[in-house]
């Protein structure tokens, strides 16, 4: 929205050239589309009715945009994914040899009959049943919470990622990403932390720091060492144990994780993983401190 259009007359050129600037730096971060709307707030131009004095913009209004643009990520179509939270053995009369694996669907389908991998142990199976609300279903999707059942038994405890066999994400212990620092305590190259991606938590390091996003004209700065509260920059964590990650482009769900204080549990740092705006410089290969040997 730009405003105080009432301060420059409404001229149309001042509004193009803010509009463009606007544009072309919020491609640099990714943004693949801007609505942009002159307005001026004080009279109401365009705000909720079409301004008279604006003649020349034949766009929305405010209020017509937020009721009509789209502010939801489609998360049916991304790959689907069900990160396991409970595992159900009631262990009773009517159901002796119930095994069932429960969770939110965080992305994409599951149907019976599918073949399916568990991650990251890397076995597979395939689905012999759908539980939701007490009632089998054949099919179930991204948000529903379910209880899945297995063929196989395998073992599955909370923290593991189901998915088709099709479409797994690779595992790995080294995830690179671009970050948010939320704490008032700096992270720093070296840092030990738990990093927490869906329901599974796990001892990580900071490898590395490559670089920290200034905001003003998105220029980075290489290896800054730390990130102070508010950074923004990439960062290279080795866990403990592999992780099944998505891109945060593809899923933000399972592209996403946090870091977090062992000692006392405060959240430090938010995360996306993969590619962004904020391409990693190289990164060093630094030893790793002793007690944190993977």
């Amino acid at each position: 929205a730009v405003n105080k259009m009432d301060l420059v007359d409404y001229r149309e050129s001042v509004f193009a050239a803010i509009a463009e600037e606007f544009t072309a730096y919020a491609t640099e971060l990714g943004v693949p589309e801007v609505t942009a709307i002159p307005i001026s707030a004080l009279a109401g131009d365009n705000v909720v009715e079409p301004s008279a004095t604006m003649d020349w913009y034949g766009g929305p209004t405010v209020l017509e945009h937020l009721e009509t643009v789209p502010v939801t990520h489609d998360l049916s179509h991304c790959h689907a994914r069900l990160p396991v939270q409970y595992v159900i053995r009631p262990q009773t009369a009517e159901h002796p040899d119930y095994r069932g694996y429960a969770g939110q669907i965080a992305a994409g389908s599951f149907r019976v009959g599918e073949a399916v991998t568990v991650l990251p142990s890397g076995r597979g199976s395939r689905i012999s049943a759908i539980d939701l609300l007490g009632e089998p279903v054949d099919v179930a999707w991204t948000t529903q919470s379910v209880t899945v059942l297995l063929e196989d038994d395998i073992d599955i405890s909370r923290g593991d990622l189901i998915v088709p066999t099709k479409d797994a994400p690779p595992t790995t212990q080294d995830v690179e990403a671009t970050v948010c620092h939320v704490a008032d305590q700096p992270l720093t190259v070296g840092h030990r932390v738990l990093l927490k991606h869906g329901t599974r938590t796990v001892k990580a390091i900071v490898k590395d720091i490559p670089s920290r996003l200034t905001l003003d004209d998105l220029s980075l700065h290489p290896h800054p060492g730390q990130l102070a509260a508010n950074d923004i920059g990439r960062v290279k964590i080795r866990t403990a144990e592999p992780l099944p990650v998505d891109s945060y482009a593809d899923s933000r769900r399972t592209g996403s994780f946090i870091l977090i204080d062992p000692n006392d549990g405060t959240t430090l740092t938010a995360g996306m993983v993969g590619e962004s705006f904020a391409s990693p410089e190289p990164v060093r290969d630094e030893a790793e401190d002793d007690g944190w040997d993977f």
